[in-house]
């Protein structure tokens, strides 16, 4: 496996060899030197040490390409279509798409089995990153033999916080013994008390921590800390919120927020997620009037570079919501759908619904990268920043 790790310094002691003793020089003999001449300057030995290597080096556009992308793999397709975005667009990293009730157990060997198709050959041996949506409640991809039931957002925003936490490391663990890597939660979208039933895609599905600051910020940093003492990165989503919006993204095209702005709360609240340590950020495909109303916020440099990048404070990695099967981005094909979002600071794209569209979007981000330098300096940063990712997540 390919690490990200800095070069070792090493410096050569270099001792000087003691001169025979002699005898001291008589009044008569001693040299006489003017005040102003200075004595000779040293020369300093030369450093030896190393500059880090680069954990690109020697890689192709097609590979650097494919780490940036994230393919579903169905959880109930005997063949998954997913297979060829490994084996031949160099995909580097999966999500669970849909549901399974086989247990910790069952899942494990159906992971290892498509994992174990990473060839060095493909992948310089790069461990993938395995996601999964296991926020609980009605969102729990994984369940059955080895898993809990997971509560929802609003129950578990009523537990103490140093509870939440131990519940959130058990999750972890099983999530871990199942070969899943990288958990696509929490929810941190901030949906006010008086319009929650009616916002389709987070308080009608009670997948809000509660609906105050206080509340999000404190029971959502806690499933962060839980999920990571257990070694599952963990994924702050739908930023910059969904909390706003009167149509879920996933059915429905022209979703607007007109209310949040980059000094808002709902924005806070991911900056609280940041400091308790959320591995990666997940951005909204919806459109916020208030911040880039030309372009839905994963295609949106003003969203994801200032936003992300300068009021939020994140240097990690930075992943898109679904681009393969949501109505809110189907206007573009799947390669403009994927450029734009990298072209935009995003440093994965997660094609999950609809893996058949993955080829197509691979192909389009290379071909962009091979003709366009400075879109192809964009997929380099990216790809360290998953790079330097899987190394801290999977040593």
């Amino acid at each position: 496996m390919l690490a990200l790790s800095a070069a070792v310094a090493t410096w050569a002691a270099v001792r000087h060899p003691s001169a025979p003793p002699t005898a001291g020089p008589t009044a008569s003999s001693t040299p006489t030197v003017s005040p102003t001449q200075a004595s000779p300057t040293p020369t300093p030995a030369p450093s030896t040490s190393s500059p880090p290597a680069d954990p690109l080096a020697g890689w192709s556009v097609e590979e650097k390409v494919g780490q940036l992308f994230v393919v579903g793999l169905d959880l109930g397709a005997g063949k998954p279509v997913s297979t060829q975005a490994v084996t031949g667009d160099h995909v580097g990293n999966v999500f669970l798409h849909g549901r399974s009730t086989a247990g910790v157990a069952a899942v494990h060997a159906q992971v290892a089995a498509f994992t174990a198709l990473v060839s060095r050959a493909t992948t310089h041996g790069e461990p993938m990153l395995v996601a999964v949506d296991q926020e609980g409640g009605k969102v729990q991809s994984l369940s059955g033999p080895g898993f809990s039931t997971i509560p929802a957002a609003t129950v578990q925003a009523t537990v103490a916080p140093d509870q939440l936490r131990e519940q959130a490391a058990a999750w972890g663990r099983q999530l871990a013994a199942a070969g899943v890597n990288w958990n696509l939660a929490p929810v941190m979208d901030l949906v006010p008390a008086s319009s929650a039933a009616q916002n389709p895609p987070v308080g009608a599905l009670q997948r809000n921590y509660g609906t105050t600051v206080a509340s999000v910020t404190t029971h959502a940093g806690a499933f962060i800390g839980g999920m990571s003492s257990a070694g599952v990165a963990t994924a702050i989503k739908h930023f910059p919120g969904l909390g706003y919006v009167t149509a879920n993204t996933d059915a429905t095209a022209g979703v607007t927020d007109t209310v949040t702005g980059f000094d808002s709360a709902a924005v806070g609240v991911f900056r609280a997620g940041v400091e308790a340590g959320a591995g990666t950020v997940l951005m909204s495909t919806a459109v916020y009037s208030r911040m880039d109303p030309t372009a839905p916020a994963a295609f949106s440099s003003k969203v994801v570079q200032h936003g992300v990048r300068e009021v939020l404070g994140f240097q990690g990695v930075v992943v898109t919501d679904d681009l393969s099967g949501a109505t809110q981005v189907a206007a573009w094909s799947p390669g403009d759908r994927a450029i734009d979002a990298i072209a935009a600071g995003c440093d994965m794209v997660l094609f999950s619904k609809d893996p058949t569209v993955v080829h197509a979007a691979v192909a389009a981000v290379v071909a962009k990268a091979k003709a366009d330098p400075a879109f192809a300096a964009r997929v380099d940063e990216s790809a360290r920043r998953v790079l330097a990712l899987k190394a801290q997540l999977l040593g």
